[in-house]
């Protein structure tokens, strides 16, 4: 019997990311963290000896990646994100050498799946770099709201979306068939005057809760001053202000090619482990 192809949940609201988004240009964005990831990204691309010529950008909100960027790619392709629920890339088979992506793929429904269109995509011995929030992210302000929700209103909605893990990203690069895959994080810890202030940045970077399963009515001012009290008393350095923390996980992997080194078959090793313990024991 033929299997049903497995759906991924629709854990965000991609209409209303877009929606989200705009309404942050409108405001005056907040860029801080994309302008750190940007000045990373032109760093780690400063150590990579290649030329790229073909390159597409997938999805990175504003233009401060393109803008950094074109100093050393002076042709990036910039593929905007769809205000549909759809995620498919349009892009052609083995036609790129590089792609890149700045908190993105963070608000993607179907990981596994974009990653596996940007594998076709690159041609062999291409490059997929980039920097998606995970981890730990905003923890403080997920742990303030759920205390103020139970104790005011007896239960809890989903605030801050699910993030993804360190290694659980390393093993979808290997799962779309790319090669030699690297992850890291990078903590990065902002201080504000309050939760109020976190807050407004987050409706600047267009990154408020864009969950399916988000609460529709109005949190009540009662709660919200209450989460602002509790993450003051949780999280406040001795001077008075907040920590807001941002996980950056960056994830870069290659198209498979026949030049890439290739891990020991099991059994081929020239030495043991069991001779160099013995040896060392004897040193």
């Amino acid at each position: 019997m033929a299997q049903s192809p497995i759906i991924a949940p629709r854990l965000f609201d991609r209409a209303l990311l877009a929606q989200r988004r705009r309404r942050a240009l409108s405001l005056g964005p907040a860029d801080f963290l994309l302008e750190r990831v940007a000045d990373d990204m032109e760093e780690r691309l400063a150590a990579v000896m290649r030329d790229f010529r073909d390159v597409a950008d997938v999805w990175t909100p504003g233009e401060e990646l393109q803008t950094r960027l074109r100093r050393r790619l002076p042709s990036i392709k910039h593929v905007a994100p769809s205000d549909s629920a759809e995620e498919g890339l349009s892009l052609a088979p083995e036609s790129l050498d590089l792609v890149v992506s700045a908190l993105a793929f963070q608000f993607v429904n179907d990981l596994p799946g974009v990653l596996a269109q940007i594998r076709r995509a690159l041609r062999p011995d291409g490059l997929l770099l980039a920097a998606m929030i995970g981890g730990d992210t905003l923890t403080e302000l997920r742990q303030s709201f759920a205390a103020a929700e139970a104790e005011c209103e007896g239960g809890i909605s989903p605030r801050v979306a699910p993030f993804a893990d360190l290694r659980d990203v390393g093993g979808l690069l290997q799962r779309a068939g790319l090669a030699l895959p690297v992850t890291d994080l990078d903590r990065i810890v902002v201080r504000y005057d309050s939760a109020f202030g976190l807050m407004q940045d987050l409706r600047r970077m267009g990154a408020t809760n864009v969950l399916t399963e988000r609460r529709r009515t109005p949190t009540r001012r009662s709660t919200l001053l209450r989460m602002a009290q509790i993450y003051g008393e949780r999280f406040a350095d001795p001077d008075g202000r907040i920590r807001a923390t941002f996980d950056v996980i960056w994830l870069s992997a290659w198209a498979p090619h026949e030049s890439q080194q290739k891990p020991l078959r099991p059994g081929s090793a020239k030495a043991s482990l069991e001779e160099a313990v013995k040896r060392a024991k004897k040193d």
